[in-house]
């Protein structure tokens, strides 16, 4: 068995053209443009690297893009202050502040002081609270675009058994709720699970997201299953630097129906669902039909 390639880049680029149509229908029908703004403290080169690219990304939609860079030494009362600011503001409805955040900074602090329906990361312990009970929320987008993809591939998720391998509360406890809200039978694996191996092997879906280079074998994929690698992970092979996944993708691909490579999987998903929490948030804050098929 040769497993089918989930084309991540494909469907992010699809999902960009979706946000794009939705937001020049906005503009011509409503005369609004939905805002995202991005906070980044300090000067960490990958972060810098992501900001600009969900930057650029804003402004392809359509979208208005407001970027706010300060220096790492900003005072927790500054950065509050800010935030403050952009939650009062009527032309922003998204807010991300990128992690990591430098030391001296309390994440948790920071990431409750937004809105909690301008948190397009959905990491507001007040989305966090609504995801866990089924509720409308902001969902986080890493998960959120796995659910796309394996909605995409599968149709109904209704009642298969699904693996997530990793209990973060950025991706693996999200994804194991989404899971759950479309009636798959759930387990969340870990790196303290016993005999993890045959607990994966029961997965018709596999989500991997542990953060481990190629730690999930082949032989650890139940033949046919789908198989979501979330991992990214840079590593030294044969004197040359490379992108790998939690998956050994060639074990895994030998055997499983359908996977996600690294790079081109996950990863493109991530700022093409901010970009659609954003006219999520928007469409909420006008009174306005959410985009079909672009969230949970």
């Amino acid at each position: 068995m040769t497993a089918a390639i989930i084309d991540g880049k494909a469907f992010a680029a699809r999902v960009r053209a979706e946000v794009a149509a939705h937001v020049a229908r906005l503009k011509e029908e409503q005369g609004l443009t939905p805002g995202l703004a991005v906070v980044l403290v300090g000067e960490d080169p990958a972060s810098q690297v992501y900001v600009s690219s969900k930057g650029k990304q804003t402004v392809e939609v359509g979208m208005t893009s407001f970027e706010h860079k300060l220096p790492a030494d900003t005072p927790e009362a500054d950065l509050l202050a800010l935030i403050a600011r952009l939650n009062a503001d009527p032309a922003v409805h998204g807010i991300l502040v990128q992690l990591p955040l430098p030391g001296h900074l309390n994440s948790e602090l920071v990431i409750n002081s937004i809105d909690p329906a301008k948190d397009v990361d959905g990491f507001h312990i007040s989305n966090v609270g609504l995801l866990g009970t089924g509720q409308k929320s902001m969902v986080p987008c890493t998960p959120l675009g796995c659910l796309m993809m394996l909605r995409d591939h599968h149709g109904s998720l209704s009642g298969l058994n699904a693996v997530v391998v990793g209990r973060s509360n950025i991706v693996g406890k999200p994804m194991a709720q989404l899971l759950l809200g479309d009636s798959c039978t759930v387990t969340i694996a870990h790196s303290r699970t016993r005999d993890l191996p045959a607990v994966c092997r029961q997965a018709d879906i596999l989500v991997a997201a542990v953060g481990r280079p190629e730690m999930i074998k082949g032989d650890w994929v139940k033949p046919g299953a789908t198989v979501i690698d979330v991992g990214i992970n840079r590593i030294e092979r044969d004197g040359k630097t490379r992108l790998v996944g939690d998956v050994d993708f060639a074990g895994a691909a030998a055997v499983a129906g359908a996977i996600t490579p690294v790079p081109g999987g996950v990863g493109p998903m991530t700022i093409a669902c901010l970009l659609a929490n954003t006219l999520t948030a928007f469409c909420r804050s006008h009174g306005l039909s959410e985009p079909q098929g672009l969230t949970a």
